[in-house]
């Protein structure tokens, strides 16, 4: 009986730490793909507000294609159904700071634009915040 209880036990706990595991890279893994549609939607909005020489119609063509080719908003849904709070909190912040400054080269605004600079970094801070928490809880309890 003894035999059998510490087998059973042994087994429970084996299966508990490989589902752990197994979320643990699932996280890690939508997180580095939510990381990496953002950054090239923030590329693509990068490229068009650089085209100086593009009507500002085109611009803002290009501006509405970055986020529907970036796939970030699908990703952003599949982060919130898995991440805790946190993550989930700091990608709706960094989501919307890049959202705003698609709004904003779709009003035509350029790189060099006061704006666009302080959106810009905005952007950026936010992203960074976004990383810190995505790795905080990656490296934290299960």
């Amino acid at each position: 009986m003894i035999g059998v209880l510490a087998t059973l036990t042994a087994d429970l706990s084996r299966a508990r730490r490989t589902r752990q595991d197994s979320e643990h890279n699932t996280r890690r893994q939508l997180y580095a793909d939510y990381l990496a549609a953002l950054a090239r939607t923030r590329n693509s909005l990068r490229l068009a507000a650089r085209s100086a020489r593009t009507s500002p119609e085109e611009r803002a063509r290009k501006a509405i294609e970055a986020f529907k080719e970036g796939n970030a908003y699908e990703l952003r849904y599949q982060v919130a159904l898995i991440a805790p709070a946190p993550v989930i909190e700091a990608s709706t912040t960094a989501f919307r700071a890049l959202r705003d400054l698609r709004d904003l080269v779709e009003e035509g605004a350029l790189h060099t634009d006061h704006s666009y600079l302080d959106l810009r970094d905005r952007w950026e801070e936010h992203f960074a915040e976004l990383r810190t928490a995505m790795r905080d809880s990656l490296d934290g309890p299960p």
